[in-house]
Parts: C-alpha cells; sequence; structure tokens
C-alpha cells in the first residue's frame, strides 16, 4: 500500500491553454472529456460522483432526455431570439445562474475567481459562492465579475455562519441560498472508495479553525442536523438579503418555503448527492410550480446540459435554471476560458433552440411546448 492515498496527491491542473477556443470542444460532454483527461481519478469522483447506487445522478440528465419540444412554425420571429430574464427584480442576459460548487481550487488554482471572471466574460448572471469556497469572498467581490449570491450551510456554531453572511453582505453579495437537503454528506462510494481526502493546500478561504481533509467527516462533525423551518426566521434576523432555499422536492415543502417568508426557491436534489433513490428534480418541477402559484421565483438545479433543457425547465414553469458540474468542467480544462467557453455553448443552443422552436422571448415558453416521449410503438397523445 503507499503511504499517501491517491487524492492526496496534488490535483492534475491544466496547461496554459493555447490561444483561443478549442475548434473541437462544441458540446458541454466535450469539456467533460477534457476535466476527465486533466483531473487525478480521485477530484474527478469527487466533484462527478453521486450518493449510494447514484441511480438519482443518472436520473436527473435521463429525465430531460425524456421530454420533447413541439416547435410552432411561421411565427415570424426574430434571428435572434431575446433570452433575457428577471428574477428577484434583477434583469439576467439568461435565465441561468452557476450552482454553488465547493473546493473549485481543486480544478484549478485560481478556482471561484476563474469562474465569477468566466461567467462575467460569458453573460451577466449569477454566481453562488459556496460556503466551502476556495477564494476569498471580499476578493471574489472586486473581481469584476456580475452578481454574487452565498450558499449557506447553517453550521452548529451559527456565530460562523453570521459571520460568513455578514462578511458575504458587506462585500456586495445579493442574495442568500440556503441548502436545506444536508443534515450531513450523503453516502458517496467514490469517495469512500477511494479514501478521499482533500489534498494539502486545498481548504475554504472564508472558514477557519476545523479540520476540513475529508468533508463527508466534516460535515457530521460541524453541520447543524437538526434544523428546523425556524432556520428561515433567524436568517432573515441575521441578514436583509433575499433568502432563496436549495432542496426542495416537494409540493408541501414549496407551501410550507412561501409561508416561512422566502423568497425563492430551488428545486433541487443537490446533483443526486444527497439521498439516492428521489426523483429527478425536472420530474417534480411541475407539482412545485402548481403549489408555488406564482408567489415566489422557482428555480431549478440538476441535470441540465444543453440549451434545450433550458428551455424544457421554463416551459414547466421554472423562472431560471442552475448550471453546476460542466461549469467544473470548462474549468478544469481551461480556467476562467473554460467557464467561459461552456456558457457560450450552452446560451448559443439556448438561442437556437429558441428560433427554431418558433419563440422570439423567454414569456412565449409554456407547458404547451413540451410532452413526454412514448415508448416505442405507443401512440402519441392527440392534441
Amino acid at each position: 500500500m503507499p503511504d499517501t492515498p491517491p487524492a492526496a496527491r496534488p490535483a492534475h491542473h491544466p496547461q496554459p491553454p493555447a490561444p483561443g477556443p478549442d475548434p473541437l470542444r462544441l458540446t458541454l460532454a466535450d469539456f467533460a472529456e477534457a476535466a476527465r483527461s486533466r483531473l487525478e481519478p480521485a477530484v474527478w469522483d469527487f466533484f462527478e460522483g453521486g450518493a449510494g447506487e447514484e441511480r438519482t445522478l443518472a436520473a436527473n440528465t435521463e429525465a430531460f432526455g425524456r421530454l420533447l419540444l413541439r416547435p410552432r412554425v411561421l411565427r415570424g420571429t426574430a434571428a435572434t431570439p431575446d433570452t433575457t430574464a428577471t428574477v428577484l427584480g434583477r434583469s439576467w442576459d439568461a435565465p441561468v445562474a452557476i450552482a454553488p460548487l465547493g473546493y473549485q481550487t481543486l480544478a484549478h488554482p485560481l478556482g471561484e475567481l476563474a469562474t465569477v471572471q468566466g461567467t462575467a466574460a460569458a453573460a451577466r448572471i449569477p454566481v453562488v459562492i459556496s460556503t466551502f469556497a476556495g477564494r476569498d469572498l471580499g476578493e471574489l467581490a472586486t473581481a469584476g465579475g456580475g452578481p454574487l449570491w452565498l450558499q449557506v450551510y447553517c453550521l452548529r456554531d451559527r456565530s460562523t455562519t453570521r459571520r460568513l453572511i455578514e462578511r458575504a453582505e458587506e462585500a456586495g453579495f445579493e442574495a442568500l441560498v440556503l441548502t436545506v437537503d444536508t443534515p450531513h454528506m450523503g453516502r458517496r462510494l467514490r469517495d469512500l472508495r477511494n479514501g478521499f481526502r482533500l489534498p494539502d493546500g486545498i481548504a475554504p478561504a472564508n472558514l477557519g479553525g476545523q479540520d476540513f481533509a475529508v468533508p463527508a467527516a466534516h460535515a457530521r462533525a460541524e453541520f447543524a442536523p437538526a434544523l428546523d423551518w425556524t432556520v428561515v426566521d433567524w436568517l432573515r434576523s441575521v441578514s436583509a438579503l433575499p433568502l432563496l432555499l436549495k432542496g426542495i422536492l416537494t409540493d408541501s415543502d414549496a407551501v410550507r418555503a412561501v409561508r416561512a417568508g422566502a423568497d425563492g426557491i430551488i428545486v433541487s436534489n443537490h446533483g443526486g448527492r444527497q439521498l439516492d433513490g428521489v426523483p429527478a428534480t425536472v420530474d417534480v418541477l411541475p407539482e412545485i410550480v402548481t403549489a408555488v402559484a406564482g408567489r415566489i421565483p422557482v428555480l431549478l438545479d440538476g441535470g441540465v446540459r444543453r440549451g434545450r433543457d433550458i428551455l424544457a425547465a421554463l416551459a414547466l414553469g421554472a423562472d431560471a435554471v442552475l448550471v453546476g458540474r460542466p461549469v467544473l468542467h470548462g474549468l478544469a480544462a481551461d480556467g476562467s476560458r473554460g467557464v467561459t467557453d461552456v456558457l457560450n455553448i450552452l446560451l448559443a443552443e439556448l438561442t437556437d433552440t429558441m428560433a427554431l422552436a418558433g419563440l422570439g422571448t423567454l414569456a412565449d415558453t409554456g407547458p404547451g411546448l413540451v410532452r413526454p416521449a412514448t415508448a416505442p410503438g405507443t401512440p402519441a397523445p392527440h392534441r
């Protein structure tokens, strides 16, 4: 047995990129392959893996594959559709935000700094910064990017959580995203098999005094497992920033979130990394949208890999989507430019899909735009 487990070796970071985008990277899947070739296997598994048998991880993308678009023709729409969206009173260039992704310095030395800069070069859309970011909140706020939100894990020591929120608010962050589905980390078999530990030098930049080497062990020791709905009131007492709850999967919890005073919810199963065997997020989206009834924004996280996935989610009632792993793939492949390239591909696909589906603006979407695929030999429903 080697003295040092594989994951304790420094991540294999990308070499300095050649000038100009790679013409062979035309899809987000191309960037995933590039990232896999550049990262240590245990680091790749840490980013890419899910909980349990990874049924939910697979379901998130498979569910989008079951949705078929129903284009309209001769609509007289503009050649370049308008992708702008308004969420929480702010105008975004597209209905997309960057999901919270911890420990990004595993993928590239600049970590979240490159993600913020790469996102800003593609579009003015929010980047949600993880509690476990590897770069300082103040540094990120002065990086010249777009709007920043802070993802919050409520720790047993609430004074630590309070200080983190206060620092984010002072730095100009625009919203808080409370992750509500993580009393502790899910059972991630890839990490267990790899004996995953963070390499030396990789640690959260905005937390201190704790042992972060094994993320799952840290979560069991430091996360507050007995959170209830009163945490919304506590967060309101700490900050006046808009508050979204991330990890809602049922209509009943969506209604409770509205009643508790949340400003928005994010339909999410944590990218399949928490409880395995729960539904794909796009499958439960319609019931949650119906329950919320337009009272607060509903965002969707999980499985978005193509521009048409964004459009399908909006047709089913989402106000916007969050994109996670593909951003890490771009970061690992080419740093900030890789993030820009990933987002440019996604947004170009969105624009192209809208034009070919006969949509001039996002307001033209609706339930009639999508229907589930039928099994082979099964007649399609009449319309």
